[in-house]
């Protein structure tokens, strides 16, 4: 059956706003905060995992089904995390899960007045580092900022940064790839 996009919208908002509020209520910033962690990992797993997405909303499986199944493959969650995913799989709603991350994010922004910036090194920042982040990030987007920091081997160098769907990818793999594609484009014709 098609959802209307105003009530779809409105759910959205809603499963935003309750699980902002039953975290902030249960342990203030730090919650929302690990809320917003958790979300964004359980985001990353269900793209990876088709058949876990597929059958949280899956209209073959009753209701009930589909609450227990997310109870159980989000245990480990923060409880008001677990009880609106719970209700979201019961529902049908568990593919509104990114867009709820989003205007959980907003809510984040709005009522705390936090912009979260994701940040990603090789290695783990030190102080003066962290504070050069935050205060250049502070400046720029005239909000406080909270870093959250990410380790990745894989970018061989350099920081990534990420916030409301920005991206700023100063990575050494990022700009060894670029070089690679530069010198391709201007070789004679030859393969790269």
């Amino acid at each position: 059956m098609p959802t209307n996009r105003l009530v779809e919208e409105g759910q959205v908002e809603t499963y935003g706003s309750v699980l902002f509020d039953a975290a902030l209520a249960t342990g203030g910033q730090d919650e929302v905060l690990e809320v917003r962690d958790q979300m964004e990992q359980i985001l990353s797993i269900l793209r990876s995992d088709m058949d876990l997405a597929m059958a949280l909303a899956n209209p073959d499986y009753t209701p009930e089904q589909r609450k227990t199944l997310a109870e159980g493959v989000f245990a480990g969650c923060v409880e008001p995390l677990r009880v609106v995913l719970a209700v979201m799989a019961e529902r049908g709603n568990a593919p509104l899960l990114k867009r709820v991350y989003e205007a959980y994010n907003n809510q984040l922004e709005s009522q705390l007045g936090i912009c979260v910036v994701d940040v990603t090194t090789v290695v783990p920042l030190d102080d003066n580092l962290r504070h050069i982040i935050s205060t250049k990030a502070e400046a720029d987007l005239g909000k406080k900022v909270v870093l959250r920091e990410h380790i990745d081997k894989s970018i061989l160098g350099g920081i990534i940064m990420s916030t409301n769907g920005k991206r700023i990818d100063a990575s050494m793999k990022t700009q060894l790839a670029n070089a690679r594609n530069v010198l391709c484009d201007t070789s004679d014709g030859g393969e790269c």
